[in-house]
């Protein structure tokens, strides 16, 4: 998939399951969105990597502003003190989406939305290494249980490691470059750590959108096709799609807590499957489909360890509040 998005803003979370229902309804919902999402920049023809990412974010814009003026923080999202941060997370952002839209033009969508799944795996990495927060064994062990899966899923391609002359098969080029978008989406997720101490969420949004349109315009003299009829509605139901899934993603988070949420992240694969199959004769293979449910097992493990951990960080804080 794409860079991993950034919620737009936060309110508590109420506890009553209704709300909690609610708020996977919404993510279901979203996870539909922006498979559609995808569905749309791979059914584009012949349209360079640069100019998918133009269109995905000048066109996001629209539905981000209009929920952002319906919460009555438009105006406010655009002040921030680190327009040097945002300009940086954009640039990594920009070449992550780049590096997945051109895979997602070359392999078959399930086999793209699996690879996409590392990222999240790698997250806990970098966080170790550049972050130095403390990752015990049992994360350690899903990360490379999880990286494992992936290279799976990736072996059958990667023939390029073999034969020199399968750098001319796409599919090849194409599961790396969403391998490479795995860690730029990681890294970007590390740059938004940092953002959100001292940034809104809203103004991350914003200006991510902001600035990955307009760096996007810089692949112009790498080449950009005039899109026909079809490819038009396709690009801008990208962009749009992309913006409303944002949005539905925003609220979801706003009535359950992300431990509850995050899982259901992995349903995009089971809808890959479906609509890769259906409209695009993406039938999966033994490799993607053993290596998928490794990288989602290891996944749903380490969101599982992270909400246990914040049970007990919860727990201790109790324990050493002073009563009365």
């Amino acid at each position: 998939m794409t860079d991993r998005p950034q919620t737009l803003a936060s309110s508590p979370i109420k506890p009553d399951s209704s709300r909690v229902m609610l708020g996977i309804g919404l993510k279901l919902i979203s996870v539909v969105v922006f498979v559609a999402m995808s569905s749309f920049i791979k059914s584009t023809d012949g349209i360079p990597a640069g100019q998918l990412v133009f269109f995905r974010s000048f066109f996001a814009i629209f539905p981000i502003m209009i929920f952002l003026a319906y919460q009555g923080e438009l105006v406010s999202g655009f002040k921030t003190d680190r327009p040097f941060g945002h300009m940086w997370r954009g640039l990594i952002g920009v070449v992550s989406m780049s590096l997945t839209f051109y895979g997602l033009t070359k392999l078959p969508l399930p086999e793209s939305i699996a690879i996409g799944y590392a990222s999240p795996l790698l997250i806990v990495m970098l966080s170790a290494l550049v972050l130095k927060e403390t990752v015990r064994l049992y994360r350690w062990s899903a990360v490379m249980i999880g990286l494992v899966g992936v290279m799976i899923i990736l072996w059958p391609r990667l023939t390029v490691f073999t034969d020199p002359s399968a750098f001319a098969d796409e599919e090849a080029l194409g599961a790396l470059a969403t391998l490479g978008s795995a860690f730029m989406a990681a890294g970007a997720m590390l740059m938004v750590r940092t953002l959100v101490k001292t940034e809104k969420s809203a103004t991350i949004v914003i200006y991510f959108s902001l600035t990955s349109s307009v760096l996007a315009l810089a692949s112009i003299p790498f080449g950009w096709a005039w899109p026909s009829p079809t490819d038009w509605a396709f690009l801008i139901g990208a962009g749009v799609a992309g913006g409303i899934g944002q949005v539905l993603l925003t609220e979801c988070y706003r009535h359950a807590d992300m431990s509850i949420i995050a899982p259901f992240e992995y349903s995009s694969l089971i809808l890959g499957v479906g609509v890769g199959y259906l409209f695009f004769g993406d039938v999966p293979t033994p490799a993607m489909l053993v290596g998928g449910a490794i990288v989602v097992g290891a996944g749903i493990f380490i969101i599982y360890r992270e909400h246990r951990l914040g049970l007990e960080r919860t727990r201790a804080r109790k324990v050493s509040t002073p009563q009365g």
